[in-house]
């Protein structure tokens, strides 16, 4: 995993905000060259994985609200595209390898 400016602050933003029990966070950028919000050097399009307590009894939009809710800035400024796997401890899945 290489870190780079924005994937260091979406890491810390929800570490902050959310205490995940796991959190795993890949820049995709590289696949998504041409097409829309791509730039060069990266950044633009990243995929989240991660389990959190602060996600139990919420909907799966919810969810995605919240941590769009968490980066919103990283999200104006730079990031085009975050799919996201949210997941609560317990949860199928929550434990799987990624």
């Amino acid at each position: 995993m290489t870190a780079t400016p924005y994937r260091d602050r979406l890491e810390a933003k929800l570490t902050q905000r959310l205490s995940p029990v796991r959190l795993e966070i890949e820049d995709e950028s590289h696949r998504h060259a041409g097409h829309a919000g791509h730039r060069p050097g990266g950044e633009t399009h990243f995929r989240l994985f991660i389990v959190a307590a602060a996600f139990a009894g919420l909907s799966r939009v919810a969810r995605q609200r919240l941590v769009f809710d968490v980066v919103k800035e990283e999200l104006a400024e730079r990031v085009h595209a975050l799919a996201m796997t949210t997941l609560a401890p317990g949860e199928p899945g929550a434990n799987a390898a990624g």
